[in-house]
């Protein structure tokens, strides 16, 4: 999918709730496939790697700060510091044997983080904040935005980067 999705002809934008919530589902996706050790799992670890490595980025270099605000400030911090730890349990798996006796019990624990922060912190208290907030020229702006900065972060395999960003959290702008 290029920056801008076309269906019969027509240009369609890409709102970036509705994209980072399809994100979360692809990434749901990818636990299940783990957990039920369905196609290879080192290649379906490293999908899910690169994705995640992504999707952080995206959210802290560009979509948390385009939506910093006195109402969002405390959800992003806290989304920030939820990122770090996923982003250190994930390079720890990224390193692990597959058939490592705490493989399960690591990929089990990062699902309830992801889950917790995209479905519980983002989806349910973040996102209706946005959709009153902004409009959804804005949104679709912000969504081309993100989704082009993904694609190209996604031809670089971003989970190599991982490791490296586990010392601290993301910096955020100051509320403005």
């Amino acid at each position: 999918m290029g920056i801008i999705s076309t269906l019969f002809g027509e240009k369609l934008s890409t709102d970036v709730l509705d994209l980072l919530t399809s994100q979360h589902a692809e990434v749901d996706e990818l636990f299940e496939r783990l957990e039920q050790g369905d196609g290879s799992r080192a290649a379906t670890l490293l999908e899910l790697g690169d994705k995640l490595g992504a999707h952080a980025t995206v959210e802290e270099k560009i979509f948390y700060p385009a939506v910093m605000a006195k109402e969002t400030n405390d959800l992003l911090h806290e989304s920030v510091e939820e990122h770090l730890v996923i982003k250190r349990m994930l390079a720890d798996l990224l390193t692990m044997k597959l058939d490592d006796d705490s493989f399960k019990a690591k990929l089990s624990v990062l699902k309830e983080n992801v889950a917790h922060h995209a479905h519980k912190e983002e989806e349910a208290k973040l996102f209706p904040l946005l959709r009153k907030s902004m409009n959804p020229d804005e949104r679709a702006a912000l969504g081309n935005e993100v989704l082009a900065m993904f694609e190209q972060l996604m031809e670089a395999h971003p989970s190599k980067a991982v490791p490296a960003e586990t010392k601290a959290a993301a910096p955020l702008p100051p509320v403005s």
